[in-house]
């Protein structure tokens, strides 16, 4: 009963070395409105190596430097504007998660209505076509008269 209980708390005291490991990254500001700034903007910016994340969640290295670099110009005075210029300058507009409208970026923007709406006219196209087939069925006389006397043997046989 003991034993599975020491070799418990001892595989425990394996994982004591791996938090300490862990680094946390800490900076100190002199107004509430830098912290403030300092977060809004490490939620904005995305990391290019991760992509998916913005650099407030990733812990690649770079993410790391650019966290750095944004709390390093915001000591130094510089705006949000300023800093996004910055970043944006150094590594185009993919290190923003809502890149500007611009001619490069028009697709980007407009792309997802463009598909909403193709995807609109091809779906009303087909119910279009679906209801003149329900409707009636294109048949001449002949094959009319041909299918009523076929109804019509149906019925006497």
């Amino acid at each position: 009963m003991k034993r599975p209980l020491i070799i418990g708390l001892f595989c425990l005291s394996l994982l004591i070395p791996l938090a300490a490991q862990a680094a946390i990254e800490t900076y100190d500001f002199q107004t509430p409105a830098q912290e403030a700034l300092y977060k809004d903007l490490i939620a904005e910016l995305r990391c290019l190596v991760c992509q998916n994340q913005n650099i407030a969640d990733s812990n690649a290295e770079l993410a790391q430097d650019l966290r750095r670099k944004t709390h390093e110009l915001i000591m130094a005075g510089k705006s949000r504007e300023e800093i996004t210029t910055y970043m944006v300058q150094r590594y185009g507009d993919f290190v923003l998660y809502q890149p500007p409208l611009k001619p490069q970026t028009a697709l980007l923007w407009v792309g997802p209505f463009l598909i909403l709406g193709l995807g609109l006219f091809v779906l009303i196209r087909v119910i279009r076509q679906r209801s003149r087939e329900a409707t009636g069925a294109n048949i001449n006389q002949a094959q009319r008269e041909q299918a009523e006397r076929l109804l019509q043997g149906d019925r006497h046989d």
